[in-house]
């Protein structure tokens, strides 16, 4: 078969591949996304205290992003993109099990499983999709890839919604449902590598200078930005106990159906922000995210205070808004700060130090929840971390000029 990047008449063939790889990413969200909407709510119901939720959320968040640095250069070393797209995708089965442990050890496991199998997918899918594009351009192949990603996002919890209102808030029918898409994954996946799986192929590069180079050819600009980030992620409340508090405020009135809705509402307002976020980065460049930074004192204090559904669906806007400048500008931020051919590393250093951040927060703030603190103490945390995330910040485009 030709490669796919020769000739004209192939143009039709390399979107064919992109749209592909697209709803292989749109049915992948609807399930773990879709999980995600009600997991916290589901672990509350097992009996689970807010530090554990809080724990849960920021250890799977933590593996996704930290073990993406060895999945990286495994998948280098061995160029097998197929075999790591196929086992992480695969993993996602562990989702719709999830309504059929009684057990909240289980479920963590589960929750757990996925997330690596996002770690292993993740920079394999990017390469195949890279290598697909170079017809048609990277940028434009990422975003109808980021596109088709975000809809599958927003689509997933609203389907759990449905299923848990129709059911009666039942949960093992509204995992088991995630069944379905996840089929409907498989399918599509395995066209798609029966498509487009033997139509690139690898070229090797060979990169100058080892690993441990690459490390310290970062440099301060970049380790005073990582820190930044990973500070003000820190002092950001996790989204596993904005939902966790929407479960306990709607206990009493038998509605869990509408967390996962709330859910959808973050993942609607974050596909905009990010969209939106991005363009204005371009022009402003790294004093843009002074923004978010300021933005991240108000769900944790909105969450926190929340006596009703409302304030808290004010502090779910305010998080999805942070949610898509972290998903966009946070990232694109690290090209500013490294070179090319520290790039890969630095990506690796950065989404291990985020995922660090996301850990430590949802520990502190469930305990801050289980111990119902006085606000006052929730208000210093907030504002010291992200005084000093937003002082690091103001001082790093200074270092690189």
């Amino acid at each position: 078969m030709s490669e796919i990047n020769h000739g004209h008449h192939n143009v039709k063939s390399v979107y064919a591949g992109i749209l592909l790889l697209g709803l292989v990413s749109l049915m992948g969200d609807i399930v773990y996304e879709g999980s995600r909407g009600l997991v916290p709510d589901y672990l509350k119901f097992l009996g689970v205290s807010a530090v554990i939720v809080g724990l849960v959320g920021g250890l799977g968040e933590f593996l996704g992003y930290g073990a993406r640095l060895v999945s990286g250069v495994l998948v280098d070393a061995t160029h097998a993109y197929w075999g790591f797209i196929l086992l992480g995708y695969g993993l996602i089965a562990a989702i719709p099990l999830i309504g059929f442990t009684g057990r909240w050890e289980i479920a963590l496991i589960l929750v757990l499983v996925e997330r690596l199998g996002k770690a292993i997918r993740s920079p394999s899918r990017d390469a195949v999709l890279s290598m697909i594009s170079r017809g048609v351009g990277a940028g434009k192949a990422f975003g109808i890839h980021e596109f088709l990603d975000q809809v599958g996002a927003v689509l997933g919890p609203l389907l759990v919604a449905f299923w848990m209102l129709h059911s009666g808030n039942d949960y093992k029918v509204s995992f088991a449902f995630l069944l379905i898409p996840f089929l409907t994954l498989t399918a599509t996946l395995i066209y798609t590598y029966r498509k487009i799986g033997s139509q690139f192929t690898i070229e090797p590069t060979r990169s100058k200078g080892g690993k441990k180079d690459r490390v310290s050819e970062l440099g301060k600009p970049f380790y005073t930005y990582t820190f930044a980030v990973t500070l003000n992620t820190v002092g950001l409340i996790p989204v596993a106990l904005i939902l966790y508090k929407a479960s306990v405020l709607l206990q009493p009135e038998h509605q869990q159906w509408m967390v996962p809705l709330i859910y959808s509402i973050i993942q609607g307002v974050d596909a905009s922000a990010a969209l939106l976020s991005g363009y204005i980065y371009d022009r402003l460049g790294v004093k843009v995210l002074v923004a978010p930074f300021i933005l991240s004192t108000l769900p944790p204090l909105f969450t926190i205070v929340a006596p009703n559904l409302l304030t808290l669906i004010v502090a779910s806007i305010f998080f999805g808004v942070v949610l898509g400048m972290q998903e966009s500008v946070y990232r694109a931020a690290v090209s500013h700060f490294t070179s090319i051919s520290s790039r890969g590393t630095g990506y690796g250093v950065f989404n291990t130090a985020y995922g660090l951040g996301l850990l430590v927060s949802g520990a502190i703030y469930g305990l801050l929840m289980d111990l119902k603190t006085p606000f006052i103490i929730t208000l210093l945390f907030v504002a010291l971390t992200q005084i000093t995330a937003t002082t690091a910040l103001l001082r790093t485009p200074k270092e690189l000029n």
